[in-house]
């Protein structure tokens, strides 16, 4: 008797945990982050610098048909639309952030955030009513529909493998683009052009008729003056 009442007893008080966890309010899930200092799906190392990171990232949203802007050189933002069904509509949202990576110089960490917001179709009537002063009180319903997407839902895209893509798709274009070469830090010497030289021009000689002739107009008389006998 008593090992059927202890049995009884137990199972009892099982069924009342159990009860009492399934009517517990389930955990949000922003509580059940665990800020780890682990490795994040959300972030990747790149030998490369941060504007190379930035631009191959760039691109390889644009490979895909994401809408992007590039602020500035180490963010970027990229939209892309998706319609599941004629009802419901689907935006994922990319935003890329390219930090210096902590062990050279030429590195940088790429993270990246994707949020999925969904929207669907709603539908309201409204009704209105048109009074008639030719037939007294009488009034006429007007109905209309009309027809707006609403914003449902909104959540950062969490799968692992999801990112694992985008970031093998941004090391191909790091590959296979030319990057950015940094100016060389070697010491800059300047120094002073010589200046213009001057030419001298020679002295013209004259020519040997030139010379007779000035030579004769020497030994020639004044006019009016006579000739001594």
């Amino acid at each position: 008797m008593l090992n059927s009442f202890s049995r009884t007893t137990t199972a009892a008080l099982f069924g009342l945990l159990t009860l009492a966890a399934c009517s517990s309010t389930p955990q949000p899930k922003f509580q059940q982050e665990l800020f780890e200092t682990g490795a994040s799906p959300y972030a990747r190392n790149f030998n490369s610098s941060t504007t190379d990171s930035c631009e191959a990232a760039r691109r390889a949203l644009l490979s895909q048909g994401y809408l992007t802007t590039m602020l500035r050189p180490d963010t970027v933002d990229g939209t892309k639309n998706f319609q599941p069904t004629g009802d419901t509509h689907v935006v994922v949202e990319f935003h890329v952030v390219c930090t210096p990576g902590e062990e050279a110089s030429d590195t940088s960490i790429v993270y990246v955030n994707a949020v999925q917001n969904g929207f669907a179709l709603k539908k309201s009537d409204t009704s209105a009513s048109v009074g008639l002063s030719v037939l007294g009180s009488l009034s006429l319903p007007i109905r209309s529909n009309s027809d707006a997407m609403v914003k449902i839902s909104s959540e950062t895209i969490p799968s692992g493998k999801f990112y694992d893509r985008f970031f093998g798709l941004v090391d191909h274009y790091l590959q296979t683009v030319v990057r950015t070469q940094p100016v060389a830090s070697n010491r800059i010497e300047t120094r002073l052009l010589p200046g213009p030289v001057e030419v001298t021009t020679p002295a013209l000689v004259p020519s040997v008729p030139d010379a007779i002739n000035q030579a004769a107009a020497a030994v020639q008389p004044a006019s009016g003056a006579g000739v001594a006998p």
